[in-house]
């Protein structure tokens, strides 16, 4: 819990998932918050829950990949909300393949989305984050970059922002910023349920498999990953630093 009522934030991916969940706790937190989303539409829509719950948020349509469309995007929450001094890298696509099967398209689009995204909007929000001599950055890794069958791009795109967070975290953190990765584990959200409609499961069956196998008994929700930005984002979290937490319900990693 933030007590930084004048905090703005930036949360990419944030029309469904983790990343409407993460806006929406952001702004019961006190924070504005500028929703990114390449789905305009459904950006809106998170930003019409955060405001019709008393919150200050932006929708904003963005394609992270483009560092055009990103700089923009930066600037006009800066002209509108405020200068971001938090950004959460959530935006994400899946285009699982085996090796021999996997396009270069598949490859660059996850790339481009997971790493080049966050690289992007980091670069972006970096300047208003110094200036102010306080920021916190979390980007969504994932277990996948254990390592993962049929996801050689999603797993290296993963595993590459964990590298991306080592380094902001030292290269920031003289000027009181911070740079941390949540890696989490099985999340009930529409792109596991696409991830279960890949291999041929119904959902619920492929939850109750996951479950059997996580400790604590059950999957994950969007909220759960949301409760973990929302400290790692606070004030009180300025000593946690360049570390990847796998949010998994066990032990990972």
């Amino acid at each position: 819990m933030t007590t930084a009522t004048s905090r703005v934030a930036i949360v990419t991916g944030g029309a469904r998932g983790i990343g409407a969940a993460t806006a929406l706790r952001l702004a019961a937190d006190g924070l504005a918050v500028g929703v990114l989303d390449l789905d305009e539409a459904g950006a809106k829509g998170t930003a019409e829950q955060i405001t019709a719950n008393g919150g200050k948020a932006l929708a904003v349509a963005a394609d992270v990949s483009d560092a055009d469309a990103v700089q923009a995007a930066v600037e006009r929450v800066a002209a509108e909300l405020g200068a971001p001094t938090v950004l959460v890298n959530n935006a994400g696509v899946t285009r699982d393949n085996m090796l021999f099967k996997m396009t270069d398209a598949d490859w660059d689009t996850v790339m481009g989305v997971h790493l080049k995204g966050a690289f992007l909007l980091s670069r972006a929000v970096q300047k208003y984050m110094v200036e102010a001599k306080f920021g916190r950055i979390v980007s969504l890794s994932s277990v996948s970059a254990l390592g993962n069958r049929g996801q050689a791009n999603y797993s290296t795109a993963k595993a590459g922002l964990q590298g991306l967070t080592k380094t902001l975290a030292i290269e920031l953190g003289k000027f009181g910023v911070t740079a941390n990765a949540i890696a989490p584990g099985f999340i009930q959200t529409e792109m596991t349920k696409a991830t279960a409609e890949r291999v041929g499961v119904p959902f619920e069956a492929f939850i109750e498999g996951a479950a059997k196998t996580i400790p604590v008994g059950r999957v994950g929700q969007p909220e759960d990953i949301a409760a973990l930005v929302s400290y790692l984002v606070s004030e009180e979290s300025g000593f946690v630093s360049g570390q990847v937490i796998y949010a998994a319900g066990g032990p990972k990693a």
